[in-house]
């Protein structure tokens, strides 16, 4: 047996026992549904923070870790528009889903007019 089968047996019981230890605070975040809503949440928050510590000691884990990373260094690349940007970009959006709204309802108007003369049913 060599050590990349070991690591990956161990991981396997690391994700194991994370995803039981969660389920298990889940239901009893439910099962004490009697006690105060701030201890069960803080208790379902204590108990996942402790899940992902089990479960970023895998190899998996910490490759998702890398991840979160990464991502978080290219969210910080990233130029974001001014707020003058912003409201005028929001406008534009705004003025033209109510133009097409129009649009949209007068091409309605005239499509039910047109199959009540053309039925029969319009004056």
């Amino acid at each position: 047996m060599n050590t990349e089968t070991q690591a990956s047996g161990l991981d396997t019981v690391k994700l194991a026992m994370a995803l039981l230890l969660l389920g298990g605070g889940v239901v009893a975040f439910y099962w004490f549904a009697e006690q105060s809503l701030l201890l069960r949440v803080l208790g379902l928050l204590a108990v996942t923070g402790i899940a992902i510590a089990i479960a970023s000691q895998t190899a998996k884990g910490r490759s998702i870790w890398g991840f979160i990373g990464d991502t978080r260094t290219e969210v910080r690349k990233v130029v974001w528009p001014t707020r003058a940007e912003t409201i005028q970009t929001t406008i534009a959006v705004m003025v033209m889903v109510t133009v097409l709204g129009i649009m949209l309802w007068l091409l309605d108007m005239f499509l039910f007019w047109a199959i009540r003369v053309l039925t029969g049913q319009g004056g």
